[in-house]
């Protein structure tokens, strides 16, 4: 992540309670639904849910690279 904006509001938002982290977001989503698409939402939707998955396998399975996954990411999905 290099904005340094961005950076600095994920920072703030790593010190609060999981449950207030969980509550930002779900505050998030109405405008970002707004702003996109269905098909557009249903694509960001389905990073989220990668993103999510692709974490808790890289933590499974510690130091063994983007390569060995078995879950797609975003530059696989969007073919970077």
């Amino acid at each position: 992540m290099n904005h340094p904006v961005i950076r600095r509001l994920v920072d703030q938002a790593a010190t609060l309670a999981l449950e207030e982290r969980i509550t930002l977001v779900k505050g998030l989503i109405p405008g970002i639904a707004d702003a996109l698409t269905e098909e557009e939402y249903e694509q960001f939707v389905t990073f989220i849910r990668l993103k999510g998955e692709r974490f808790l396998e890289a933590k499974a399975h510690p130091g063994e690279g983007r390569a060995e996954r078995h879950i797609p990411g975003e530059r696989d999905l969007e073919g970077r």
